[in-house]
């Protein structure tokens, strides 16, 4: 048995609305802004989503160092731990991500273990199989004593029954919000706790397939587990989660959920779209500057990257543009020359941060922080 999808209030209907609305704007707002503006944004919201789950779970990469590794960048300054985990959760959100627009999709137990592979196959063991259902207990333990259970799954023998119901569910076609859908798929495969490990990142990562396939957004401004991500909503989620009770109970109402998640989609919609705004703003300060200082223009990919992430590496740059690695080199060399670029660390290592020149405004208005609001409280 699953829980059932509760009907929303006349609240909750408002704020869906509202999202719905915020979502199909951004949708006119990227499409009508250059592709080569959208293509930093776009890595670092996959970034940002791939930081912020994996820190859920302890695991603590900076987001522009997921940025380095996902570009093949290997001398970044993180734990092999970490390496694996970012790797490994990038390579299955780029398969996710590959799946928005795949025709005959559907639905099955074997793709959501491949899923699961994908995540945890560098950890797989006999105690902790990967791609395999659990055969065995699994606990969800208190953050403040580790020896006491806060949940406990149901047990082993009936999760290939509930999961079977679960992927039944999720190619059932009904008239429900795919963004409701989501929300709820992420609560079944949470409270199943299928597999030994990575159940909370298959979760978020189950979300984030569903609403990508909703087709609004393409999966990069889909995801909410950046938003999840930050420390106060990861404190709430946990809270949230937990007064669904010590062990599994389909029975009960589950409308806070609900209210959890459009709060969690409406914030992360004003923050994608103030990141898009602002990004295509330092943009055409930086295309100005680079006009005035006689700069190619194909350099603005490297100081906007300097001036929404902190820095840029060659080999970043490199990709961007489609040059060769000399042309990278000398581009970053001249823009060093300069001052407008400092060069940190050496030969491989080396990135390129602000320099004594580089444009005051465009570094401002990256850096200034924008603010969210509650959709329930009607202070937006």
């Amino acid at each position: 048995m699953l829980y059932e999808t509760p009907a929303l209030t006349s609240e909750d209907t408002r704020v869906l609305q509202e999202i719905e609305a915020a979502r199909s704007d951004l949708r006119h707002q990227v499409h009508n802004t250059p592709a080569k503006w959208t293509a930093g944004l776009r890595k670092f919201l996959a970034a940002d989503a791939i930081a912020a789950s994996n820190s859920i779970e302890g695991f603590k990469v900076s987001t522009i160092d997921v940025e380095d590794l996902m570009a093949g960048e290997r001398d970044v300054d993180v734990t092999e731990e970490n390496r694996e985990e970012t790797l490994a959760y990038q390579r299955m959100m780029t398969y996710i991500q590959s799946l928005h627009d795949a025709p005959g999709f559907d639905y099955s137990t074997g793709l959501i273990n491949a899923l699961h592979w994908m995540l945890q196959g560098h950890r797989h063991s006999p105690r902790k199989p990967a791609g395999q259902w659990r055969r065995g207990p699994v606990y969800v333990t208190d953050t403040r004593d580790p020896s006491i259970a806060a949940y406990t799954a149901p047990d082993a023998s009936l999760v290939p029954g509930l999961m079977e119901e679960l992927v039944g569910w999720l190619d059932a076609d009904d008239a429900t919000s795919p963004l409701i859908r989501a929300a709820m798929a992420h609560l079944h495969l949470v409270s199943i706790h299928p597999w030994a490990d990575g159940n909370g990142r298959m979760s978020r990562s189950l979300q984030t397939l569903l609403i990508s396939r909703d087709g609004t957004l393409a999966p990069e401004f889909s995801s909410i587990e950046a938003w999840l991500g930050r420390p106060g909503n990861t404190w709430e989620y946990y809270a949230v989660l937990a007064r669904r009770g010590a062990v599994y109970r389909p029975d009960q109402d589950v409308a806070e959920w609900i209210r959890f998640n459009l709060t969690a989609y409406h914030q992360q919609a004003q923050a994608v779209r103030a990141r898009l705004g602002r990004s295509n703003q330092v943009w055409i300060l930086l295309e100005e500057f680079a006009r005035q200082r006689g700069l190619d223009e194909r350099m603005v990919t490297a100081l906007h990257d300097v001036a929404v992430s902190g820095r840029v590496r060659r080999s970043r740059y490199e990709a961007a543009e489609g040059l060769s690695v000399q042309q990278a080199q000398r581009d970053l060399r001249d823009m060093v020359t300069a001052q407008v670029l400092t060069p940190v660390g050496k030969t491989r290592a080396r990135f390129y941060t602000v320099g004594p020149a580089f444009p005051g405004p465009p570094l401002e208005l990256a850096r200034t922080p924008f603010s969210l609001a509650d959709p329930y409280r009607g202070d937006i």
